[in-house]
């Protein structure tokens, strides 16, 4: 038996762990790591500064390793890292649905994968091929081509085909699918009530056509299914990942898991015992950094795994058909990633795709005459807690792009910390600066957040002329004289929705 210093089941360790790390240079542990085994690295928004930077940065990391695995999270959309200090460029998923033109989502994603590339990065943990139908869903939502199994399907493989075509490999997240959930599993443990049946019927199927589009990474979903597996998440479930997945479903390609430490599945095995059963349940590569970046958690994790095949809760054939599939890939990606990327010619692709998925309802009575604003008006968006998928720090929103085409416009972003000390404030930074012009009001997923929707109800008894613009997941019904839907809070979907609110649109 190998003892607990084994420079083998050392390396097989660091092999199928994919650390993040704090700073926009490489730290020296982590350098250090790279040369003793250290596979993959992931890149998050504090890693960032510009793409000439961050291709510095992946190249000094490949100076270790050729071949090493560089991973981020672009979704673009909501959840950007590459542009998470100006906003992204591109619209997200459920813009691109709405618009429903495969030609144009394939045509987005290979934008985004020329720029992942020209920066060195060679794993993208994007699209999304979550099934959002639960519209309360608080961590996917505009994260999702939509709610329809059909359009979430034939979209995830536009965007895997158009990323993989610029030499990026895709992940089709979050297997067996988020879509219907109602809790963060950054936070607690959520649970899929549907049948098997039901399951592979709506969720199952955007998986499958992201694998026939030739997809080459799928991320596991911090989730239970009973269905499936009543006691374990799917992270960490030999049922749902080996028996499904790579059984039933044939997939093949590198296996790795939604961050780690995340409260899904760490509130009950802690993170070395969900990393653990994340690799004896069939996961290939840990994905761990977003909150814990430092060298203690890599070494603890490293640790925990060479003790489990020292104790034989983990079988070392299976953490070494882990590591070796991680090998692979990363052979594979490498060469890809040494690839001559083509220059990047500058593409307006994004705010043409931002453009296409505005919608506007007028409410019966009010014909166009709403629309476009005569003056500048006073604009007041509501900004709910994000995520942490999302970077609160990203700009958002459509006060910035409105004062360019309609100078003079004024703008407050009002939370729930603030509003909850009265409407005072609301009188004062909402109401009275809007006297005698129009009022715009911004929301982002209202029916998703009560105090948003009751702010918001209370401005259009004030103001039943407001303009109401949302840019998270659309009500049902029509809301304020006119109302613009942007399927996102990008930066080009406020430029986008601000063109229409001027009259600039094209």
């Amino acid at each position: 038996m190998a003892s607990s210093s084994d420079p083998t089941l050392e390396r097989l360790a660091n092999s199928v762990l994919q650390p993040g790390f704090e700073g926009r240079t490489a730290p020296d542990w982590l350098r250090r790591r790279i040369g003793e085994g250290l596979g993959s690295v992931v890149l998050f928004s504090r890693n960032i500064d510009t793409p000439e930077q961050v291709a510095r940065l992946t190249a000094s990391l490949r100076a270790e390793n050729p071949d090493l695995i560089v991973a981020i999270d672009e979704e673009a959309g909501d959840v950007t890292r590459l542009e998470a200090w100006t906003g992204s460029s591109r619209p997200g998923n459920l813009a691109l649905g709405a618009v429903d033109d495969i030609d144009l989502t394939e045509r987005v994603a290979h934008d985004i994968g020329r720029d992942l590339h020209a920066a060195g990065v060679s794993l993208n943990f994007a699209p999304s091929a979550d099934v959002n139908s639960n519209p309360l869903n608080p961590v996917i939502g505009v994260r999702s081509f939509g709610s329809r199994t059909d359009i979430v399907s034939r979209h995830t493989a536009a965007w895997i085909r158009g990323l993989q075509e610029a030499g990026v490999a895709a992940c089709a997240k979050h297997f067996p699918g988020h879509g219907d959930t109602i809790v963060d599993s950054h936070h607690g443990l959520p649970q899929i009530q549907a049948t098997a049946e039901e399951i592979a019927l709506t969720a199952l199927p955007p998986f499958i056509a992201a694998m026939e589009a030739g997809v080459r990474a799928v991320m596991t979903a911090h989730l239970l299914a009973p269905a499936y597996d009543p006691e374990l998440p799917a992270t960490l479930s030999h049922r749902i990942l080996v028996e499904l997945l790579r059984g039933e479903l044939n997939f093949d390609g590198l296996l790795v898991t939604d961050g780690i430490e995340m409260g899904a599945v760490t509130d009950r095995y802690g993170i070395d015992g969900a990393t653990v059963k994340a690799v004896a349940g069939g996961v290939d590569a840990v994905c761990v950094g977003g909150e814990s970046a430092d060298e203690a958690t890599f070494d603890l994790l490293s640790t925990a795994l060479v003790k489990a095949v020292l104790d034989g809760s983990l079988p070392e054939a299976r953490l070494a058909e882990a590591s070796a599939r991680v090998g692979r890939f990363a052979a594979w990606s490498g060469e890809r990633s040494r690839a001559v990327a083509r220059a990047a010619e500058p593409s307006d692709i994004g705010l043409v795709a931002a453009r296409r998925a505005v919608r506007v309802r007028h409410r019966s009575g009010t014909a166009n005459g709403a629309l476009p604003l005569a003056g500048a008006p006073h604009v007041v968006e509501l900004a709910p807690t994000m995520n942490l998928a999302v970077d609160g720090r990203t700009p958002w929103g459509v006060a910035e792009p409105l004062r360019d085409l309609r100078p003079g416009t004024t703008s407050v972003r009002l939370t729930e910390a603030e509003l909850a000390h009265g409407d005072d404030l609301l009188d004062r930074e909402a109401l009275a600066p809007a006297t005698g012009r129009a009022l715009v009001v911004v929301v982002r997923d209202a029916a998703r957040h009560r105090w948003m929707a009751d702010t918001l109800n209370r401005l259009l008894r004030s103001r039943p002329d407001a303009l109401v613009v949302e840019m998270g997941i659309p009500a049902p019904t029509t809301l304020g004289a006119a109302h613009l839907i942007t399927h996102g809070a990008t930066r080009v979907s406020g430029i986008a929705v601000a063109e229409v609110l001027a009259g600039a649109a094209n």
